[in-house]
């Protein structure tokens, strides 16, 4: 069983930064897809960056330049460095996995496992 938690969510400034982090436990197998999703109430889910095995690193257009996704491999940790935030970042953020590649990173419907999600708030 993969379980994935989050934490490093909080307020921050325009302009400002955070770092979000996720430990992944379980088989990793299954995670070979790994992704930072964000949701505001109303709306759908976005993907925001994701790493596989066969693309990558790859950002949503409204963050590149501005997030980096990486991993410590050895200890199973995900993170999302975000800089230059904006008041529309502000969003609850999910880390997800699959044990899907490619295509199967970029959606939603393909994610088998989630975190409980962790609040990003961008004040202006």
């Amino acid at each position: 069983q993969v379980q994935l938690m989050e934490s490093g969510g909080g307020s921050a400034e325009a302009g400002g930064s955070l770092r979000l982090s996720c430990q992944v436990s379980g088989y990793t197998r299954s995670t070979s897809c790994r992704a930072w999703w964000r949701q505001t109430p109303g709306k759908q889910r976005e993907r925001v960056a994701h790493i596989d095995y066969d693309d990558g690193e790859i950002y949503a257009a409204s963050v590149k330049g501005r997030f980096t996704i990486s991993e410590d491999s050895a200890k199973k940790i995900l993170y999302l460095e975000m800089n230059g935030l904006k008041p529309e970042d502000t969003a609850m953020y999910y880390c997800a996995a699959n044990g899907g590649r490619g295509a199967y990173c970029y959606h939603e419907r393909f994610y088998d496992y989630w975190g409980q999600g962790t609040q990003v708030t961008v004040s202006s």
